[in-house]
């Protein structure tokens, strides 16, 4: 079965997250850290990773470099309440199939959900 990582310290949006990507049809699976997230070891199977920009502990960029170098394919978006331009630049050229700014309308959540999980059905 396939589902949708989400990787945010903060419990509070895993929860809320979780609670509509359920009521859209997804299933998913949360991290409280990158660390947490990279350590999982069906990672490779997600629909797509929602990603946390800031975080404590490994920050979501260094996540997505981490990803990158062990060359895993999984799709990612990056969700932050702090992206500037640089920072939203940087993880597109890095792979990252979309850049959400917390907070977002569910219709965009969604959407890129769509869109990266058929690019990764487009990769398999």
């Amino acid at each position: 079965m396939s589902f949708v990582c989400i990787v945010d310290d903060d419990a509070s949006i895993r929860s809320a997250l979780a609670n509509l990507l359920k009521s859209a049809g997804y299933a998913t699976v949360t991290f409280s850290s990158g660390e947490a997230f990279l350590a999982a070891s069906d990672i490779d199977d997600a629909l797509c990773v929602l990603l946390d920009l800031k975080m404590q502990g490994m920050q979501g960029l260094d996540v997505q470099r981490q990803l990158n170098q062990q060359q895993r394919s999984v799709p990612i978006v990056i969700m932050s309440a702090h992206g500037d331009e640089t920072i939203v630049r940087q993880a597109l050229s890095q792979g990252a199939s979309g850049f959400l700014h917390k907070p977002f309308p569910e219709d965009a959540l969604l959407d890129l959900i769509a869109l990266a999980a058929g690019r990764k059905g487009a990769d398999d």
